[in-house]
């Protein structure tokens, strides 16, 4: 029996997906170049607004110059194309690094904003391909293909013979290669037609992930909107949706291709000495002499592919967390106990309405109130009297046998401030016995009780009372002894004493009633 039937039905499904609509439809050439005109790698999101006046200056454009054109305003025919899922709008934040360039739109906060989806990628990507002048069937395209197959079947072989046989065989050749170019062997650079031949397969591979990203992020952003439909109708228990995120999440991070090409690229970014070998490389390819006859914009899209899995890999996250936000916003915030009770009111009401129905005519009505009226309350007690809350509080536990020895006065006389009339008594005594001229050899003559660091403010306060001195102005040392004994040594201005300062400071002591 033919498989007419079933080939048939599988190509008018694949014409009933979004990318052969677009390519099937009469202005598919307008839409296509509309799309390639206003979005690029490095402009992969235009505020809406600016998407239109493009749109309608275009259609002028084409208008001015004989050339069709759809009837419709900019605004609509991107309606429309967003209808088809060829555009994706979404609002964006400015400040936050969407990884796409706002189009020159305004830099107020959340602007709505085009994307391209990845049914429009895909068909610009098979539109490009197709106006390739280059054969993608080279050299290094079957290149590629021999040395990834020949990688694939040494991880599928389970025998472990074969597998070192293999490896052996790559050391070898990369060994003679090696030797051979250590004796001075000649090397042989690749011509401009093989670097363009492998340039062009490169480029093929790496136009293809932008579609792979966006076929990511459409799919998290459909689980998301599932999941919400799904907490929003309360169809399932909360445990089960969050059982099928988890679920769904797994499968699409490892049993679709583009799931796969996520993981790769992710496991890639993390690696950042392979992203610089990545970054390397590129460079090293432009350096070939072939790179000069590409052009500035071809130059810059190849270097720009390690910041092009970077983007695809933060829009991806992006959905990822979105998604994740809205899972905790509803678990936090959903309330059982008040979904119990609403459904206990309406099934009232439900019993209520099948009572009055049973007397009630076909046109008979209820006066109700949307809301309920407001209490004329004079004061409403906001607490009730409490018993506990009058109790006295508990007797406290005896800890007196645990208490440290109390200190002594004179300990806390030691971590006290300058004792200023002792420092006096001390001062008129050491200048009356000859012992001390100055203010500091009076100090270093003291007992150690009258040497801590903090009593040289107290003879620095007291010489300050008795004026300033004549005479040049030099510097003594201070050897000062703390309460643990250590010595520290400080380096204060010289005041000599004269008779008139020790008995100012004598009077002092005596006090007011000796004037």
């Amino acid at each position: 029996m033919s498989d007419i039937a079933s080939e048939l039905a599988r190509v008018r499904e694949a014409f009933d997906k979004p990318t052969l609509r677009l390519l099937d439809r009469k202005w598919a050439p307008f839409v296509l170049a509309v799309f390639k005109s206003s979005f690029s790698r490095d402009r992969r999101s235009v505020a809406c607004e600016l998407l239109h006046a493009q749109v309608d200056a275009y259609l002028a454009d084409l208008r001015s110059t004989g050339v069709d054109a759809p009837e419709k305003t900019g605004r609509a025919l991107c309606v429309q194309w967003m209808n088809d899922l060829w555009l994706y709008r979404e609002v964006r934040d400015l400040g936050g690094g969407n990884g796409g360039g706002n189009g020159g739109g305004s830099d107020d906060e959340n602007v709505e904003h085009y994307s391209l989806t990845s049914h429009a990628l895909e068909a610009l990507l098979l539109v490009d391909g197709l106006a390739r002048d280059r054969a993608l069937i080279s050299e290094s395209r079957l290149s590629t293909i021999v040395d990834t197959v020949r990688h694939r079947a040494t991880e599928a072989n389970p025998d472990r013979e074969e597998r070192v046989r293999r490896l052996e065989q790559q050391i070898d050749e990369l060994t003679s290669e090696r030797d051979r170019l250590a004796r001075g062997g000649a090397v042989e650079a690749a011509s401009n037609e093989q670097m363009h031949e492998g340039y062009a397969n490169l480029i093929d591979l790496i136009q293809q992930l932008p579609s792979d990203f966006k076929r990511v992020e459409e799919s998290v952003a459909a689980m998301h909107r599932q999941i919400v439909n799904d907490f929003r109708g309360e169809e399932r228990p909360i445990s089960e949706v969050l059982d099928d995120y988890l679920a769904k999440t797994d499968a699409l991070m490892s049993s679709t291709a583009e799931g796969r090409a996520f993981e790769g690229a992710f496991t890639l970014l993390r690696n950042d000495t392979l992203m610089q070998g990545l970054k390397a490389d590129l460079e090293s390819i432009l350096l070939h002499p072939f790179a000069l006859e590409l052009s500035l914009n071809e130059r810059r899209s190849f270097m720009s592919t390690v910041t092009l899995l970077r983007k695809g890999i933060d829009d991806v996250l992006t959905q990822r967390t979105g998604l994740s936000t809205t899972l905790r916003e509803h678990i936090v915030n959903h309330d059982v106990v008040k979904d119990r009770e609403l459904e206990l009111v309406l099934r009232g009401v439900n019993r209520e309405l099948a009572v009055w129905m049973q007397t009630a005519g076909p046109r008979s009505t209820v006066t109700t109130e949307l809301m309920p009226g407001t209490l004329e309350v004079e004061h409403l007690r906001e607490r009730f009297y409490d018993p506990v809350a009058h109790l006295g509080p508990p007797a406290l536990a005896d800890v007196s046998d645990a208490a440290p020895a109390a200190p002594s006065l004179g300990d806390l006389r030691l971590q006290g401030g300058p004792l200023l009339e002792d420092l006096r008594d001390a001062l008129v005594a050491a200048v009356a016995a000859g012992e001390a001229a100055s203010v500091g050899s009076a100090f270093n003559s003291f007992g150690v009780s009258l040497r801590r660091p903090v009593e040289i403010l107290g003879l620095l306060q007291l010489a300050a009372q008795l004026g300033t001195s004549a005479g040049p102005v030099s510097l003594e040392s201070f050897e000062a002894i703390r309460p643990d004994g250590s010595v520290r040594v400080f380096d204060v201005p010289r005041r000599i004493l004269t008779d008139d300062d020790t008995a100012a400071l004598a009077a002092q002591n005596l006090g007011s009633q000796h004037d």
